[in-house]
């Protein structure tokens, strides 16, 4: 399999993930807050992969790292960091908007800087990481919300061990098929990326 087949595949898998689905995508739960620590393991294992936009970004991540590791080692360090801040600020009441909507901007923005012939300043890729971060993990603790603090710790780390795993994953496939530089590939998966976005803003603003 090319290297083009696999991002093609990736982008394909997030923008399937994209289409409408039961607010149930929001909660692997049925909708109900764990109430066990092995509930919120299962629930946090499961949000990334279900919660649809937040898969299309984690994957875009993971081919933009492939490009250049170390930048995109750190953009994953910001990102996680920023998701756990974000999730602190939700559980603590505190709102930051139309989270749903800047979660859609921010994939939007993963499908631009695809889509993108040359790289971006290191300290500007670092403060939208960490930006789409903390509104990822916002939306992320939605999910937890009324929740006992042992589920809750549970859900945060492996929701962190799986977006960790989701993007290193992509960033590895992406490297061991040779698509990391590949030009077209690329666009392809940020013309993905974007449409996803694009679709999900369109819902968050008619909600």
């Amino acid at each position: 399999m090319t290297g083009g087949r696999i991002i093609q595949g990736a982008a394909w898998l997030a923008a399937a993930a994209a289409l409408p689905r039961p607010a149930l995508a929001h909660h692997a739960m049925g909708g109900a807050a764990p109430a066990t620590l092995w509930q919120g393991v299962a629930s946090g294992l499961a949000h990334p992969v279900i919660g649809l936009d937040h898969l299309a970004f984690l994957l875009a991540i993971g081919l933009l790292a492939a490009a250049a590791p170390a930048r995109g080692l750190r953009a994953l360090g910001l990102v996680l960091a920023g998701g756990l801040a974000g999730a602190a600020l939700h559980l603590a009441g505190i709102g930051l908007g139309p989270v749903e909507a800047l979660v859609a901007l921010s994939v939007l923005l993963a499908g631009a800087l695809l889509l993108a012939p040359a790289p971006r300043p290191a300290a500007l890729l670092g403060l939208a990481a960490a930006l789409a971060g903390l509104v990822h993990g916002h939306a992320y603790a939605e999910a937890v919300a009324g929740a006992g603090p042992v589920p809750v710790l549970g859900y945060l780390a492996s929701l962190t061990v799986m977006q960790a795993a989701l993007v290193l994953g992509a960033m590895a496939a992406a490297r061991w098929f040779g698509a990391a530089r590949s030009v077209q590939p690329r666009r392809l998966a940020g013309l993905a990326v974007a449409g996803i976005g694009a679709v999900a803003l369109g819902a968050a603003l008619l909600a």
